[in-house]
C-alpha cells in the first residue's frame, strides 16, 4: 500500500523549529540573524511570488538607462530616539547611505517616511529632522521625498523613520558575495560594538568608567577612498543586527568559503568589552553603525588597509582573517589560547530596536 501522506523535508528544518511553527512574531525576528532569514525565505518571498535577491542583500543592484544604480531601503525604530553619539535621526541617513556603500554606489537621493505617535512633543519631532538633515549634508545626500504618518496613542514608540535611497555605482566596481576567493584578506575599518553598547548603556542607565558613544556614521567616503586604489574589491559589508558574525557568516554562506579570523585581531575596545562582559554578550553579535567589513584580493591588501587608515573613518582598520577552502560556509575563530571555534550565525538579535 503507498503512503501518499506529504513527508516532511529534513532539509528544511532549523533549531530552534522552523518560523513556520511559530504562529506570530517574535523580536527574534528582527534581529538580522538566522530568524530573520527564516522569516524572509520561508514567509515573505514565497508571498511576492518567488525568490528576490535584493531581499537578502543590503541594496539591489539595477539598470536604468544605461546607468548601474544601486537601490536601498531601511526603518528605523530604535529605542531610545536619541542615545550617546547619535539619534534615529543620524541613524536614517548613515544606515541607508552606508547600505549603497556597500554595492559600492555613492549615495545621491534618500525619501524619508516619519510614522509619528499621537502625542510625541514637537519639540522631540523637530529634534530629529534637525538631526536627519545635519547628517545628510555630512554625507552628501539629498532628502528629496517623503511621507509623514500619525498613530495612535499606544500604538507606536514616539518617531519611527523609514529611508530609501539610490545611489550610481561606478564603472569597473561589482561588489558581491559570490566573487570571495579563498585567499581573500578580511579586514575591518575599526573597533566592533560600539553601538550596541551604547544604545544599552543610555537605555538601561548603566554607566561605565569610560563614556561610549555610538560610532554612527556614514561611510561613502571611506568606500570612496578603498575604490580609489582599487575598483578590484570583493564584498563589503555593514556589520549592524547581529554584528560582525552575521555578516561573516553570511558572506561566508553566500560565497561557499570558509572563513577564519584570528580573535585577538579583532579591535574590540576595552570599554566595549567590560560591558560585554558584565552584560554576558558577546562584542563580535553586537550592532554597528559607523564600520564595515572587506574582503580584498591578497595582491591589493596592503595598499587598501593603508588607504583606510588614511581616513578618519578607517584609523583603527585591522586585518582579521582570511577566506579559506576549508570548512567551506562555516566561520571559525582561532581563540588567543591556540583553539579554535565556531562563529556561528546568531539566532536572533542580543539588543533589540538598536537601529
Amino acid at each position: 500500500m503507498s503512503d501518499t501522506t506529504a513527508r516532511p523535508d529534513p532539509l528544511s528544518w532549523t533549531c530552534p523549529a522552523p518560523v513556520r511553527d511559530r504562529p506570530r512574531v517574535v523580536m527574534g525576528h528582527g534581529g538580522g540573524g538566522a530568524m530573520s532569514a527564516e522569516l524572509i525565505e520561508q514567509v515573505v518571498l514565497p508571498g511576492l511570488g518567488g525568490p528576490v535577491r535584493a531581499a537578502l542583500t543590503d541594496s539591489a543592484v539595477v539598470e536604468l538607462g544605461g546607468a548601474r544604480l544601486a537601490f536601498s531601503t531601511d526603518s528605523f525604530v530604535v529605542r531610545p530616539l536619541f542615545f550617546p553619539g547619535g539619534s534615529i535621526g543620524d541613524l536614517a541617513v548613515n544606515g541607508t547611505v552606508n547600505d549603497l556603500a556597500m554595492s559600492g554606489a555613492r549615495a545621491a537621493f534618500l525619501s524619508c517616511g516619519l510614522i509619528l505617535e499621537e502625542g510625541v512633543e514637537l519639540d522631540t519631532v523637530s529634534r530629529v529632522a534637525e538631526a536627519l538633515g545635519a547628517a545628510a549634508r555630512v554625507a552628501g545626500v539629498r532628502v528629496v521625498t517623503g511621507d509623514t504618518k500619525v498613530v495612535e496613542s499606544g500604538h507606536g514608540d514616539g518617531v519611527y523613520i523609514n529611508t530609501s535611497g539610490i545611489g550610481l555605482i561606478p564603472a569597473g566596481v561589482d561588489l558581491r558575495p559570490e566573487r570571495v576567493t579563498p585567499g581573500d584578506v578580511v579586514m575591518v575599518s575599526g573597533a566592533i560594538g560600539v553601538h550596541g553598547v551604547a544604545i544599552m548603556s543610555e537605555r538601561e542607565n548603566l554607566r561605565f568608567e569610560t563614556g561610549i558613544e555610538s560610532d554612527c556614521a556614514a561611510l561613502g567616503g571611506l568606500v570612496d577612498a578603498m575604490l580609489s586604489v582599487t575598483p578590484d574589491l570583493h564584498v563589503l559589508r555593514d556589520p549592524t543586527r547581529g554584528g560582525l558574525a552575521a555578516s561573516l557568516n553570511e558572506i561566508a554562506a553566500a560565497s561557499g568559503c570558509g572563513v577564519v579570523v584570528r580573535e585577538r585581531s579583532v579591535p574590540v575596545p576595552q570599554p566595549v568589552a567590560g560591558a560585554c562582559a558584565m552584560l554576558g554578550l558577546d562584542p563580535m553579535y553586537v550592532a554597528n553603525e559607523g564600520k564595515l567589513v572587506a574582503f580584498v584580493p591578497r595582491e591589493h591588501a596592503d595598499a587598501v588597509l593603508a588607504a583606510m587608515r588614511a581616513h578618519p573613518l578607517g584609523r583603527e582598520a585591522a586585518v582579521i582573517g582570511e577566506a579559506v577552502t576549508d570548512h567551506p560556509g562555516m566561520v571559525v575563530a582561532r581563540t588567543g589560547l591556540g583553539g579554535t571555534r565556531v562563529v556561528d550565525m546568531p539566532m536572533g538579535e542580543q539588543l533589540p530596536r538598536i537601529c
